[in-house]
């Protein structure tokens, strides 16, 4: 989370944790960061924040990047994992390999065209309407939007270009 804290801070926004329901209060949006989506999924259960994020985002914007952005999805590979189904889209966890096969490509297309990314562990995206592709990598979609939520495959926060997150914020 750190980094992302790093990137809104650098485009002149504040941020903060949130560790229980009570925390989304006054915020304006909300980041999934990457990390272990089973484990997230089972920790935002038990905080009682996936019921609390659900509420929050019928109102704001929400940013899900890699375990984030299987979170927000409505199915995954994994039934392990208990989807906030905010992205019309299936998941399959770790398709791009495990964590040596991690890799940094250019995006294709969209709004992200030409953004270096990082992809660790990273999810597919398997796309379905009503959701806009809005950047894709070797034919495949890789961040997607639905209303005012957005999900990444890839990690916007571990590089300098702040086309992602500048986007997301306008969404708010």
């Amino acid at each position: 989370m750190q980094a992302h804290a790093r990137m809104l801070t650098q485009l002149g926004r504040a941020a903060r944790p949130v560790f229980r329901p009570a925390d989304l209060d006054g915020l304006a949006g909300l980041i999934l960061p990457g990390g272990e989506s089973t484990t997230l999924s089972q920790l935002l259960q038990h905080a009682g924040l996936d019921r609390a994020i659900a509420c929050f985002a019928q109102r704001h914007p929400l940013l899900g990047t890699c375990a984030g952005l299987i979170l927000m999805c409505t199915h995954t590979n994994d039934a392990r994992v208990s989807p906030l189904r905010l992205l019309t889209a299936e998941v399959d966890r770790n398709h791009y390999g495990r964590q040596r096969e991690s890799f940094i490509a250019s995006l294709e297309g969209g709004q992200f065209s030409g953004m270096r990314a990082a992809f660790i562990r990273a999810p597919a995206i398997h796309a379905r309407a009503p959701l806009e592709v809005l950047a894709t990598h070797a034919g495949r979609p890789v961040a997607v939007r639905q209303g005012r939520h957005v999900g990444c495959a890839f990690h916007p926060e571990l590089g300098r270009d702040a086309r992602v997150h500048e986007y997301w914020l306008r969404l708010a």
